[in-house]
């Protein structure tokens, strides 16, 4: 299902089809050193993880994870799958926040940002006004993009008693208005917030 678009990217709902995408996606390297190692290493482990992950997430709440494609490609469906970026709820954290990743060769060229503030110009039509986020310490970059992204530092957060801890991150949305969101206005806020904070390189959080 459509969610989004921005001026390079759409952004949509995860399907099990993608499982030879989030397999590759999962076991970069720089995936598994700033997120974790997923054991994910068969298509089957991936689709799996797909299904009781972003696909039950969306299901269950409205949000989740969202496959971010390249608007102009020669994919399949028109599309090529390039990375990750949604809002998501975890056990651990008293809030949603936004996650993303990128496959290696199209980091470097300010996807993830601009698909960060889509995600974040879109956040308040489900009702959610505030945002988390969390990245390691040493991971300079994501750090980095999430201050461009317009997000504040909160703490440091110690989430998981037996892994190392966490920076934490939030920012304020405002509501939106008429409580719908207006998908002709979309794109000129999200420009409006690229020209304020220009874009930076894509990296994991």
């Amino acid at each position: 299902m459509h969610i989004l678009a921005t001026e390079r990217l759409t952004l949509r709902t995860v399907e099990p089809g993608d499982a030879a995408f989030y397999l590759e996606l999962v076991n970069d390297p720089a995936f598994i050193e700033h997120i974790g190692d997923r054991g994910i290493r068969t298509l089957e482990d991936a689709e799996e993880a797909l299904v009781l992950g972003p696909i039950a997430m969306q299901e269950l709440r409205g949000h989740s994870l969202y496959v971010v494609a390249l608007k102009e490609s020669d994919g399949p469906d028109g599309h090529v799958p390039i990375g990750m970026c949604g809002l998501i709820k975890r056990e651990s954290l008293d809030g949603v926040d936004i996650g993303y990743a990128f496959l290696p060769r199209y980091r470097g060229q300010g996807y993830a940002c601009e698909a960060g503030r889509a995600v974040l110009a879109y956040a308040p039509s489900l009702g959610i006004r505030r945002v988390l986020a969390i990245t390691s310490p040493n991971n300079i970059a994501s750090n980095y993009l999430l201050r461009k992204m317009g997000m504040r530092f909160e703490r440091f957060v110690q989430l998981v008693p037996s892994e190392a801890g966490t920076n934490l991150y939030s920012i304020e949305l405002e509501p939106e208005e008429s409580g719908k969101r207006d998908e002709m206005r979309l794109p000129e806020i999200v420009h409006a917030v690229e020209a304020l904070n220009p874009p930076v390189q894509d990296h994991f959080r």
